[in-house]
């Protein structure tokens, strides 16, 4: 009887979760072609973990309860190697793919239907006071690895690429590339879906040098030519 009073508590805390975050529950299907059925995005998710607990201890924080909110953080961030600090602002539908080092500092907002990858790191710059950690828009995608760093904004529908170093707001519907962050893309208008493409990103300064190298090829060619003729 133990036994299924155990495996009845278990389906309990799975159904509450299903309902709860249904949001970000249905985020891991839509953006992870490994989700293949809700008893493992439940039971093996770390990145969903870490949301749940972020939440419970969100809650906590917000009515001045101390101590017990980073407990719960640092529990799971040794369970899932994700630290979110309760105090940050989290909009629905977060999903955070693998999610191993990923650190979302403590005046964080990130918007609805958010994505991050691996390693991404929202911190801050300094020891200043006050609003000193990045604002994510809705529907941004941050590849694996990116420092994103200070009091500064990501407009809407954009997307980091890996590695990527961003100390500059970014407008909206742009692509950023690069140490430091360079826009390499806006876009004007907005586009259905979100793009988790973010490794083939077009990358302004290697394009520029391809264009000078090709103009130095020809250049070489005529100078060949010249000389052929001239003997």
């Amino acid at each position: 009887m133990e036994w299924l009073f155990g495996v009845l508590i278990v389906v309990g805390v799975m159904v509450v979760v299903r309902i709860v975050f249904a949001a970000e529950v249905k985020a891991c299907f839509e953006r992870d072609p490994a989700a293949r059925n809700l008893f493992e995005v439940l039971l093996t998710y770390s990145g969903l973990h870490a949301i749940v607990s972020y939440r419970i201890a969100h809650a906590l924080d917000r009515l001045k309860v101390p101590v017990l909110p980073r407990l719960i953080m640092s529990i799971a961030r040794w369970l899932t190697g994700i630290e979110i600090h309760p105090a940050a602002t989290i909009g629905r539908g977060l999903f955070i793919d693998h999610g191993t080092g990923v650190v979302i500092g403590e005046t964080a907002v990130i918007g609805e239907r958010v994505t991050l990858f691996q390693g991404v790191t929202l911190g801050g710059t300094g020891k200043e006071r006050g609003k000193r950690h990045p604002t994510l828009g809705n529907n941004v995608v941050i590849g694996a690895g990116p420092k994103i760093l200070g009091n500064i904004t990501i407009g809407k529908d954009s997307m980091i690429g890996a590695n990527a170093v961003v100390i500059r707001d970014v407008p909206e519907h742009s692509t950023v590339v690069g140490v430091p962050g360079r826009i390499t893309r806006t876009k004007d208008r907005h586009f259905p879906g979100i793009n988790l493409d973010h490794t083939h990103l077009p990358d302004p300064l290697t394009e520029r040098l391809e264009s000078l190298q090709h103009e130095i090829d020809q250049i070489e060619h005529h100078l060949k030519e010249h000389r052929k003729s001239q003997s």
